[in-house]
């Protein structure tokens, strides 16, 4: 699936609650089903900063050449939002990450149900996503 397509089917699912606190429930849900961190990436150079909550996240790529990430949280809501990125952009190649503009964070609501805190740790949290995606991307590229 594309990014695109990934970004729509969370607007579709989201657009199904009308109720923001099921909105969060459901933040809170996609939270808890990620896989924990070891605690050997649970270190400061993995530490996002501008996050109010504690978010660590890591990236490496694949022998496909795809960036994967992983990340935790400390907050449930943040927990959540982390996994909604790295739901659309995992597995997908630097470029399309680099490239990939996410509509679906207004779409759904989510930046005018923020705190402003949670809404700059969400945007601390793409940044370095994005910043992750350019790195790999001048790696492969100085490969070829």
């Amino acid at each position: 699936m594309t990014i695109n397509e990934i970004q729509d089917d969370i607007i579709a699912e989201f657009s199904e609650l009308d109720d923001w606190m099921d909105r969060y429930q459901l933040l809170i849900d996609l939270g808890s089903e990620q896989t924990p961190l070891p605690e050997s990436d649970k270190i400061r150079q993995n530490l996002i900063e501008g996050c109010q909550s504690r978010v660590w996240l890591t990236a490496d790529l694949t022998p496909e050449g795809l960036v994967h990430f992983r990340a935790e949280s400390d907050a449930l809501i943040v927990k959540g939002i982390i996994a909604l990125l790295i739901h659309i952009l995992s597995d997908h190649t630097p470029q399309e990450i680099a490239d990939a503009d996410l509509y679906f964070i207004d779409r759904i609501g989510l930046r005018q149900h923020l705190s402003p805190n949670r809404s700059n740790g969400l945007l601390a949290m793409l940044r370095r996503m994005k910043t992750y995606a350019l790195a790999y991307n001048e790696k492969t590229k100085n490969k070829k």
